[in-house]
């Protein structure tokens, strides 16, 4: 994931677009509120079980961020394992972003 995806990221949670911790996210996915899920590298094989899991069932899709702490890092917490997108053009820009820095 790259600094503009997290900086975009981080303006959503100021925003109050993003949904962030797990209990959150898998709240959010549950609701059928969550547009992309962004997982930290190391997630903990709770997280797959409870957040990525869901979000497959029920297709939203998943990218990978930094680690937990440099998630949480930019995002103003401790360790964050799992973020929610609400927004949809907000998904739709990280995406982008990422897809562009791999090309």
């Amino acid at each position: 994931m790259n600094d503009r995806s997290l900086r975009l990221i981080g303006l959503g949670v100021r925003a109050g677009s993003v949904v962030v911790g797990t209990a959150a996210v898998r709240d959010g996915i549950k609701a059928g509120q969550v547009e992309l899920v962004v997982l930290a590298r190391d997630h903990g094989s709770r997280t797959e079980e409870k957040v990525a899991r869901l979000a497959r069932g029920k297709g939203v899709k998943i990218v990978e961020g930094p680690d937990s702490y440099e998630l949480g890092r930019r995002l103003g917490r401790q360790v964050l394992q799992a973020v929610g997108l609400l927004d949809p053009n907000l998904a739709s820009e990280v995406l982008d972003s990422d897809r562009a820095e791999s090309c």
